[in-house]
């Protein structure tokens, strides 16, 4: 087997993963995570040949872009306190209580190489704490918080890790200019995030067609990484700043085929990319067996050493940190996502896992320093890095569903109803102003406009059919039964129209294209 075969079966997996996730009621990155850990020790199947530095740019960007639209800024700044604390707080917490486990058990491991293994295993991964938490039907303050927090925590954990590489390659370290570096790069990485995200909004008008504009926003997240990168900025933080600008104000209520192909689009790539870098993750235990060969028992010990500092300065932190957050909240005049309950905060800890970056920023550590030695204990850093990885992602990815379960920590349903219901009614009303706007300027006929009303309230019955009165709910159930007879005759029609228009397309002296458009036509009338 090559690499290339080797993706192959990758993206195959990403793909099997989601109805057998489905299925087996877990996720499905997980499920990919085994499938690369059981290829890794087959012996047929080669050791990933990726450069190191060229995992994060390829991985990272789609998969940043794909989870922020699925949130808002909004949800961001409502998370603002409890993201910090997680984001920033944490992670620095974490670095330093990994790099004084680890310089004091590792013999021999400088305290520079120490930070920068406590810097790489710090952050979760933005990917699974979306991927996976997602999933489990949690309430959505705490899906915001993981993805606030996934999503900006690399920012800290990488600066963090550069400066500790710097110093432990080239022998000298600054905490003020450690500071300067952090507070440059989020700078710089906003600046570029929002030029682009300005740039591409424009762009999108003046292109116009959905496909293009589609392969656009494939596009624009890589470009704003490159970019922040070459600007010595945050790739990560450019990538956030640039989705949530378009995402805000890039969006055409009208433009509707965009936005239905462009929600395929991007599901297809979120699949597939996770798949891919799940699977690396899981390929990566090759070296790790390689590395630890000889002396597996002391090795291991380590690992488990700082796998219980990882996982322990996370709850020691939430616990306060949940508090404080609380405390601060009931000061406001306004409603915040917080966790609520010790058994959210439980669930929130637990989901804690590391994945892509960290194994990214483990491959990317040099190989020698500045003076030609090799790098400090490179070999035991990897190690102890897969190490964690593996047991927050498998065991923590695992038994996340049955934690939930358990603890009885489920969404909201009768809140999130509420708001479907109001939604609803306010999209109901829209309609009903804009008839009225029409026929001030327009002379409708009275059964029209009768039409027309009854139209615009069944827009919000459609939505949330308990907006309707009894009587009514009951034409519209009338109604509902009739247009779904009309749709199915309908549908029939277009059925044999789209066979017919297929057929002729291998009829001699048939042009392909003009078939295609026709078929084109007629997919978007069934969407109707």
């Amino acid at each position: 087997m090559d690499q290339l075969a080797l993706l192959f079966v990758l993206l195959l997996g990403a793909l099997i993963s989601v109805p057998v996730g489905d299925r087996l009621g877990l996720p499905a990155p997980i499920l990919v995570t085994l499938l690369g850990i059981v290829l890794a020790v087959l012996d047929f199947v080669p050791n990933v040949n990726i450069p190191p530095e060229l995992i994060l740019p390829a991985l990272l960007p789609p998969l940043l872009y794909a989870a922020v639209r699925r949130t808002s800024w909004r949800q961001f700044a409502a998370n603002k306190r409890p993201i910090f604390l997680l984001a920033v707080a944490l992670v620095f917490v974490t670095t330093v209580s990994v790099a004084v486990v680890a310089n004091a058990i590792v013999p021999g491991l400088p305290i520079a190489a120490a930070v920068a293994l406590g810097a790489l295993v710090a952050p979760p991964d933005p990917v699974a704490a979306t991927a996976v938490a997602g999933q489990l039907g949690l309430p959505r303050r705490l899906v915001s918080i993981l993805e606030g927090e996934g999503l900006f925590n690399d920012v800290t954990a990488i600066v963090l890790y550069h400066v500790a590489i710097a110093a432990a390659v080239g022998g000298t370290f600054s905490p003020w200019r450690a500071g300067l570096d952090l507070v440059l790069s989020a700078v710089v990485a906003v600046a570029v995030g929002l030029a682009l995200g300005w740039g591409a909004n424009r762009l999108m008008d003046v292109l116009g067609d959905a496909t293009l504009q589609i392969g656009l926003t494939l596009l624009v997240p890589y470009v704003s990484y490159v970019l922040a990168e070459e600007l010595r900025g945050s790739g990560v933080l450019a990538v956030l700043t640039t989705a949530l600008f378009i995402s805000e104000y890039a969006t055409d209520a009208d433009d509707v085929m965009t936005r239905l192909a462009g929600h395929t689009f991007w599901d297809i790539v979120d699949t597939l990319v996770t798949g891919v870098a799940f699977g690396l993750i899981g390929l990566e235990l090759h070296n790790a067996i390689r590395t630890a060969a000889g002396h597996w028992a002391q090795m291991l010990g380590w690992a488990a050493a700082v796998v219980g500092v990882v996982v322990f300065v996370r709850l020691l932190w939430l616990l306060p940190a949940t508090w404080l957050t609380k405390r601060l909240h009931a000061k406001r005049d306004f409603d915040e996502d917080i966790p609520m309950s010790m058994r959210e905060t439980v669930v929130m800890w637990w989901s804690g896992m590391r994945g892509v970056a960290s194994v990214a920023l483990a491959l990317a550590i040099p190989l020698k320093a500045d003076n030609g030695s090799p790098f400090p204990d490179r070999d035991e850093i990897v190690f102890i890095a897969f190490g964690v990885i593996m047991a927050t992602l498998v065991l923590q990815g695992l038994t996340l569903p049955w934690l939930v379960k358990r603890l009885g920590v489920r969404a909201d349903t009768e809140r999130e109803k509420e708001f479907e219901k109001q939604l609803a009614v306010r999209a109901a009303r829209a309609a009903k102003r804009r008839l009225r706007e029409i026929e001030e300027v327009e002379d409708l006929p009275e059964e029209l406009s009768e039409q027309m009303l009854r139209r615009a309230f069944d827009i919000g019955v459609r939505i949330s059919p308990d907006i309707g009165e009894e009587e009514r709910r009951e034409a519209h159930d009338k109604r509902v039964r009739r247009v779904k007879r009309l749709r199915r005759i309908q549908g029939e029609l277009l059925s044999a129209a789209r066979h017919e228009v297929l057929a002729a397309r291998s009829e001699p002296g048939a042009d392909p294209e003009i078939v295609d458009r026709v078929l084109r036509h007629l997919d978007v009338r069934s969407l109707r």
